[in-house]
């Protein structure tokens, strides 16, 4: 009984480190940074998953009513001239907006910061946003939840067959619940966001798609070596669960849905 209670503590606090750094790392995480005017530190946070339903409002909090700021932007990725917006100040921030764009648009953009004659650009290099259509929140949580539990178990069944613990049902879950959270919410989200069910191999190149594929081939094969009882099966498990561990660092989104601007008319 102990040796389950530390088997499952290493796996949850596992299942979060990577769920922790796969949200902080992906590309629709807010870009934070600071800047220094009027011997002043601010902290920024510019936002990158917008929805579709409305333009996307860039605000930074900066009190000081002597600091003016332009909104600079333009498709991403293209070689278009950035577009310029001044910033308009509401209290202590100042504001602007970036236009909305279909699902899968992209936007590169930065704020330029001015205090007299001093200018601070931010970030360094511009974040890039990506529009997406409303997604339902029952289909969310239902899908977060569900990969969470497959990240979960799949690190419990990983350690239990390091020890020599039995893996049967830890495997045959971990499947289930990957093919619930991946196989048919995620393209339900995908389709729900970006207007496509699957973005992934044969079809394009969403690390997010592609690398639940992964961890679905390996747990598959696992799961057939286990229930058929062959030696292997154990070191499948070991494989499979090292392999979802991986992937699922992978940031979410990576390589995800954008337009191509060079066949959409401006």
């Amino acid at each position: 009984m102990r040796k389950a209670s530390v088997l499952w503590t290493i796996a949850f606090v596992l299942t979060v480190v990577s769920a922790v750094f796969q949200r902080m790392t992906g590309p629709t995480h807010p870009v934070r940074g600071s800047v220094s005017l009027g011997g002043q530190q601010y902290a920024l946070r510019l936002a990158r998953d917008p929805e579709t339903t409305a333009d996307q409002v860039v605000r930074v909090v900066i009190p000081d009513q002597a600091v003016q700021g332009l909104l600079k932007w333009r498709r991403f990725p293209t070689d278009d001239a950035y577009q310029t917006v001044i910033l308009r100040r509401n209290g202590d921030a100042l504001e602007g907006v970036l236009p909305r764009q279909r699902a899968a648009g992209k936007l590169e953009y930065q704020v330029l910061l001015m205090r007299g004659v001093e200018q601070q650009l931010f970030p360094p290099r511009p974040a890039v946003t990506r529009f997406k259509n409303p997604v339902s929140t029952p289909v969310l949580i239902a899908h977060i939840l569900a990969m969470f539990a497959a990240m979960l178990f799949s690190t419990r069944a990983g350690l239990a067959a390091l020890v020599g613990s039995p893996v049967r049902a830890l495997t045959l879950l971990t499947l289930l619940l990957l093919v619930a959270g991946g196989a048919v919410l995620g393209p339900v989200m995908q389709k729900q966001a970006f207007g496509a069910y699957w973005t992934g191999v044969p079809f394009g190149f969403d690390l997010t798609d592609n690398k639940t594929l992964v961890a679905l081939i390996a747990w598959g094969l696992a799961a057939w070596l286990v229930v058929a009882g062959k030696a292997q099966g154990r070191w499948a498990v070991v494989g499979a669960a090292l392999a979802t561990l991986i992937v699922f660092a992978i940031p979410h989104s990576t390589w995800g849905s954008q337009i191509d601007w060079s066949r959409t008319p401006m």
